[in-house]
């Protein structure tokens, strides 16, 4: 492709697209508490990165942070950030779906507030990376803009940044949406093949991209909404496809995440179908730092995970402490030597 963009969201102060909208939700907060409301703290279930946006900007706030995460299901880096920022954390023996139905309950129960992005605020920040794909393109709109899947807040989003830039008159155009998910959580992926009708929850199984490994999506009717006014898709990846992808992005000089790994897998899978054209201007979301995942990078590049071919492994080379060993070594990695 000639005209292939990597939108890196993961460049901000907790290595996440999530910053962009929990600045905006823990500032109207921090507004609400200073008019005296009631509220006691900011609450969420997450699978790592919105509670790692939540509690840094309450912590710079001083407003409490109580974030629910499923036990052993996130890495550890993403569980550190929480925990470092003070935040209250509950590691509940569920899955993330569990956790939201949980903040739900408890948030209808007592005055803290739902961070979540069923909360339109979250929404109203994170669409602004679609205005800064705007901007940065001089208002000429790309033909496709891929974004991996969760709970389904930010492909919505997304459609909101786009639509309201042409709505202001600055673009002509809305963007081709595409929604990536891991096929061990596709709840989407499986509503958009059978023609948008009668959705059903699934069971998400593990996958590398635990921030999307969601069955049960909180913004279902919104992302629908965001794909059939955009003329958008779903597509999704397997375990193999998005670790694979992950690892041949690394090899351009980035360093990214596994969900960045779907929607990158995604645009191979429509590449091949002859969907996405060579020429087309595509732009792939990348929705995290892969910092928050060396865990499953260690495991890929040392052929650690049975179940996979890690196809662009880069194990280190154990070599004696000789030079003839180091240039034997040497020799075979760079036949030109």
């Amino acid at each position: 492709m000639n005209d292939l963009w990597v939108k890196h969201c993961g460049i901000s102060h907790t290595g996440s697209f999530k910053d962009l909208g929990m600045t905006v939700l823990v500032s109207q907060v921090n507004r609400l508490r200073k008019l005296n409301k009631n509220l006691i703290g900011v609450g969420c279930a997450s699978t790592g990165d919105t509670s790692a946006a939540l509690s840094a900007y309450c912590a710079s706030a001083g407003i409490p942070a109580i974030v629910f995460l499923p036990a052993n299901k996130i890495s550890i880096a993403q569980l550190v950030q929480p925990i470092a920022n003070g935040a209250i954390v509950l590691s509940l023996d569920t899955d993330f779906d569990g956790c939201m139905r949980l903040i739900r309950d408890v948030t209808e129960q007592v005055p803290i507030y739902l961070a979540n992005s069923l909360n339109s605020l979250r929404l109203e920040g994170q669409k602004t990376a679609a205005i800064e794909i705007c901007q940065q393109f001089d208002w000429e709109v790309p033909d496709w803009v891929i974004v991996p899947g969760g709970n389904l807040g930010n492909i919505y989003a997304f459609y909101k940044g786009f639509a309201m830039c042409r709505e202001l008159g600055l673009t002509d155009r809305i963007p081709r949406l595409v929604c990536a998910q891991a096929a061990n959580a596709n709840p989407l992926y499986l509503h958009y093949k059978a023609g948008w009708k009668n959705f059903s929850p699934v069971k998400a199984a593990p996958t590398f991209a635990s921030a999307i490994q969601i069955g049960d999506p909180v913004s279902i009717d919104r992302a629908v909404y965001a794909l059939q006014n955009s003329d958008g898709i779903v597509e999704e990846a397997t375990e193999e496809e998005l670790m694979d992808a992950s690892a041949q992005a690394d090899l351009t000089g980035m360093f990214t995440c596994p969900h960045t790994g779907v929607a990158l897998s995604a645009l191979i899978n429509l590449r091949e179908k002859g969907v996405i054209a060579r020429t087309d201007r595509t732009v792939v979301v990348s929705t995290a730092h892969g910092l928050k995942f060396t865990q499953s990078k260690i495991a890929y590049h040392s052929k650690e995970i049975p179940e996979l071919q890690c196809n662009f492994a880069n194990p280190p080379l154990e070599v004696n402490a000789d030079l003839g060993s180091v240039m034997d070594a040497l020799r075979s990695r760079l036949p030109s030597l």
